[in-house]
């Protein structure tokens, strides 16, 4: 049974307790959905984030421009603009807002208790505050949370299945980032196994390229990307300093990989965004948030970057060939 599935199941299961008379009586509203994005926007259905979302609402009969408008509002990376945004979605008396990150989650929460609000790929939402508990949110927040603090072991491992004789790894993340796990837990993983793990900061572009700098002038052999909005918009950047630096480098999202990073490994965020139009349809025919439990993600995928493989003259092991959801020749 595939994840879209199982959620239509679980979020359906208190359909006799929705009512459905009232959808009925609204059946000729205009729908406004607020969709708080940390990055910047790409309006077509192609968009491997966003795309998902608008066609699981035209599957759920949604038409924009017909009962369905999406007031779209961008951060571009820059999570500092996201309260003023989120106070626009809110002065806007939108029906819902979508909020993906965490930064976006709690700006949404920050700005109003009472709108419905559907997080994406959130962090840690008990440990934020935003719910009381997976199965009972108990607040106006409900939706899909994320484990990518959660993986950051499992792309060591990776990496040192690609490059076992690695001694340093560098770790990128954006401390301004509220949710960012100190890299504590896999710099002692990375001890056990006789490997440094090496924090660098960047909270801006240009901190990007001085972090990469940084990982030559300490002789790092590979990075590992922590998951944030500021890096997913400059994925492409990021790719094409780790080629240049020769380095072997791991993030979660599949476009890293699809954009030149050696691997990438993490849940499906497109299963993400689709599963959000069911949590939208579902609070726009009368569901509480506070009822729908949270998702966490079940499907995993594993994108290897064969090319790069190849210009980095790395052999893919067989064990990561098995398991890969796609190798890019």
């Amino acid at each position: 049974m595939n994840n879209r599935r199982k959620l239509v199941i679980a979020l359906g299961a208190g359909a006799l307790t929705t009512p459905f008379a009232s959808w009925s009586q609204q059946q000729g509203k205009v729908w406004r959905i607020g969709f708080l994005s940390p990055r910047a926007m790409e309006f077509n259905d192609s968009d491997y984030y966003y795309g998902p979302f608008r066609q699981g609402m035209r599957e759920l009969g949604y038409v924009e421009g017909k009962n369905l408008l999406i007031e779209w509002r961008p951060a571009n990376g820059n999570n500092e603009r996201l309260p003023d945004l989120a106070a626009e979605l809110v002065n806007l008396k939108v029906d819902v807002i979508v909020a993906p990150g965490t930064p976006a989650t709690s700006a949404a929460k920050k700005a109003s208790i009472t709108i419905p609000i559907v997080m994406v790929n959130t962090g840690d939402p008990i440990g934020s505050g935003f719910i009381k508990s997976l199965a009972r949110p108990e607040g106006n927040i409900t939706g899909l949370s994320n484990m990518g603090g959660d993986l950051s072991l499992k792309h060591l491992e990776m990496l040192l299945s690609m490059v076992p004789k690695l001694s340093r790894v560098a770790y990128l993340l954006n401390p301004t980032n509220a949710i960012i796990r100190s890299p504590g837990i896999v710099q002692a993983a990375g001890q056990k196994r006789g490997i440094e793990i090496i924090r660098v900061d960047a909270r801006t572009p240009g901190e990007i390229e001085t972090a990469f700098s940084s990982i030559h002038q300490q002789n790092a052999g590979a990075m590992m990307v922590v998951t944030d909005p500021l890096f997913q918009g400059q994925r492409n950047r990021i790719a094409e300093l780790a080629a240049k630096s020769r380095l072997p480098a791991i993030a979660s999202d599949r476009m890293y990989a699809e954009a030149g990073v050696l691997l990438s490994y993490g849940q499906s965020i497109a299963a993400q965004f689709r599963g959000a139009a069911i949590y939208v349809d579902r609070i726009i025919k009368g569901a509480k948030p506070a009822d729908l439990p949270v998702e966490q993600p079940t499907k995993f995928e594993l994108i290897i970057n064969g090319k790069t493989a190849k210009a980095l003259g790395l052999t893919i092991p067989q064990s990561l060939l098995i398991s890969a959801d796609k190798v890019i020749e």
